[in-house]
């Protein structure tokens, strides 16, 4: 399904592949669990490997049940700017938050497991950053330390925390490439347009390669 070589400078940074995004799960990303197990055979091929874990409390900011009156997938804006209100999803210590457990192959071989969204005023989708977009998670330290050079990224969701975390891996100076085969989108309209395709063209104009 992929032909690319890997090295000693490439990092498989797998997002967010936990049951609360599978079917079955309370944010459910359509066939995001079939992508769990090509993940897990992808990171034998790496020596680096990162594996991201939404990590939020009880009645998180992000939440739509934090917030009378409004509804799940709808905006609003908070002090660090525009968020989409999710269902309650990845609870701490909840079996939601769990990874799914065709991708265990991949936990296994983590030399990182990155919890995030942990903050209960500020959700974080990208794997580098909260979406304050100043509050770093220490990954691009910890990835420089090792002479990782190009990020490949793969889980859920494409054009939210997949997406978020590519362009942010540019920011910090590093390549990066997303493997679509092995990532799924929520593919939700925004006021701009589709989650898709406002994705895609950030990601496009960022130097991001697929």
């Amino acid at each position: 399904m992929d032909g690319d070589h890997y090295t000693a400078e490439d990092a498989l940074i797998v997002v967010d592949p936990q049951l609360d995004f599978c079917p079955g799960g309370r944010l459910p990303v359509a066939d995001g669990d079939a992508v769990m197990a090509p993940i897990a055979a992808l990171a034998q091929r790496f020596r680096h490997v990162v594996v991201t874990q939404d990590w939020h409390p009880a009645g998180h900011s992000s939440f739509a049940s934090s917030h009378p009156g409004s509804g799940a997938f709808d905006t609003v804006r908070m002090p660090y700017g525009e968020q989409v209100l999710w269902p309650d999803h990845c609870v701490q210590g909840s079996a939601g938050a769990d990874f799914h457990p065709d991708v265990a192959g991949a936990v296994a071989r983590a030399g990182l497991i990155l919890r995030k969204g942990a903050d209960p005023a500020v959700d974080s989708y990208s794997a580098f950053y909260e979406n304050d977009r100043r509050t770093a998670t220490g990954l691009a330290g910890y990835l420089r330390d090792r002479g990782v050079r190009r990020c490949v990224l793969v889980g859920l969701a494409y054009d939210f925390c997949v997406g978020w975390s590519a362009l942010d891996a540019r920011r910090e100076g590093f390549a990066a490439r997303v493997l679509t085969p092995y990532t799924r989108a929520i593919a939700m309209p925004l006021p701009e347009g589709s989650s898709v395709d406002v994705a895609e063209a950030a990601l496009h104009a960022a130097g991001v390669t697929f």
